[in-house]
């Protein structure tokens, strides 16, 4: 026999919802949660929050530098956040392919948005993605008080650590990247990223040889640069003001890092300070996407309201971050306006990330393959891109592929 107590909220709950009252969620909202998984921790994930706060929808927020793994996860249990973030549209792709992602809607579409802030698939919709963020790469940052030289810098100046919370090896790709981007342009730098050059092919040969020819340079400086976590040491300032060294190919992100030191450091472009000393030939960039794993009118609303020019401004007032909408004004102070500037200059080829858009075993090789070669600088290169053409090779011939990851100058 049914307890009293619970017969009279049984009925309770039957009146209500014949009142069309909906029961709520944890925390004494009114309407469901809408579950957000993303990359941002701990003050990141603080100022993300805040700016989620102003929009007025309930939320429940999971931030881990392992977005991937633990989407990737949470997809295969059957139980995936309404909304993931991602640094990096490829994995995307792979959702999209699987018809797991929801289209985002008219107000929500990514369309206002040009290269390569929009990148495209074939026989991909094209309203399933859409950037949060973006992030200037093919940057050097230094100290104020020591400017960087006007040569291609020894391994010695560097500051590089390949240590991450999740997959590491990304910091080694950026130079892969900028190196390939510098040397071979961005025509030639979009048909690698998107599979149409081959690993072995001689501009990704060459802009490889190229690094491993600066690793092999300082044995040791290389050995310190695998152990060493890329953000620096936990409440420290930074590898730039922590780590004995002078130069730091990282994105516009990296101030993060710095803490109430980063007034004190600048960037220049990259292009003088590589291996080779070639010119500038385009920018590296990096954006985070998001795209719905779920059909609620909330998320949806709430994704739309997040891509909104009020929601832009006030994530780059309180964290600092960086906008693909070309209509949010440029953030003051002397760097921020020098950011914007490269990020908004359609003069000079934007280009997403390499790594972001390949398919997820590529991308995984693509790391290995910068690990092995920090581990064995000396050892040949093109055995190392033979084992990445390999898994290039084995992916499945209908596998999406993206287009439009370079911008065009105007």
């Amino acid at each position: 026999m049914m307890a009293p107590a619970r017969a009279a909220l049984l009925l309770l709950c039957l009146a209500l919802a014949a009142a069309g009252c909906g029961l709520a969620a944890p925390g004494g909202d009114e309407q469901p949660r809408v579950t957000i998984l993303g990359p941002w921790t701990d003050n990141q994930e603080k100022q993300f929050k805040a700016v989620l706060d102003t929009l007025g929808t309930p939320y429940t927020y999971q931030g881990t530098a392992a977005s991937r793994e633990v989407l990737l996860a949470a997809v295969q249990a059957g139980d995936p956040p309404d909304i993931a973030i991602l640094p990096g549209v490829g994995d995307l792709v792979e959702y999209a392919a699987e018809q797991r992602l929801y289209p985002l809607g008219a107000r929500g579409t990514a369309a206002k948005y040009g290269r390569p802030w929009q990148p495209e698939a074939r026989g991909i919709e094209a309203d399933l993605w859409v950037p949060l963020k973006t992030d200037l790469k093919s940057i050097v940052w230094y100290r104020k008080d020591s400017p960087p030289p006007a040569h291609p810098a020894p391994l010695a100046s560097w500051c590089i650590g390949m240590g991450d919370d999740g997959a590491s090896g990304w910091p080694g790709s950026d130079w892969i990247e900028d190196l390939i981007l510098q040397t071979a342009g961005p025509v030639l730098y979009e048909r690698w990223a998107t599979g149409a050059l081959k690993w072995t092919d001689g501009p990704v040969v060459n802009a490889w040889s190229l690094w491993a020819g600066l690793l092999a340079q300082d044995p040791d400086a290389d050995g310190r640069s695998m152990r060493r976590d890329h953000r620096g040491r936990p409440g420290g300032h930074g590898l730039l003001f922590d780590g004995g060294c002078d130069l730091e190919h990282q994105g516009s992100f990296a101030r993060s890092f710095y803490g109430e030191r980063s007034g004190r450091a600048a960037f220049t472009d990259s292009a003088r300070l590589l291996p080779s000393g070639p010119t500038l030939k385009g920018r590296e960039v990096s954006a985070d996407f998001a795209a719905l794993f779920g059909g609620s009118a909330q998320a949806r609303d709430l994704l739309t309201r997040l891509t909104s020019r009020p929601a832009q401004e006030e994530w780059g007032r309180r964290a600092g971050v960086f906008s693909p909408d070309s209509d949010v004004p440029a953030r003051k102070g002397t760097v921020e306006k020098r950011i914007s500037g490269r990020l908004t200059d359609q003069r000079v080829p934007l280009c997403l990330d390499a790594s972001d858009v390949m398919p997820a075993a590529v991308r995984d090789a693509f790391y290995e393959a910068v690990l092995l070669t920090m581990a064995h600088p000396g050892a040949p290169v093109r055995d190392r891109l033979d084992d990445v053409q390999r898994v290039q090779n084995a992916q499945p011939a209908h596998t999406p592929r993206l287009t439009g990851v370079c911008s065009r100058p105007q």
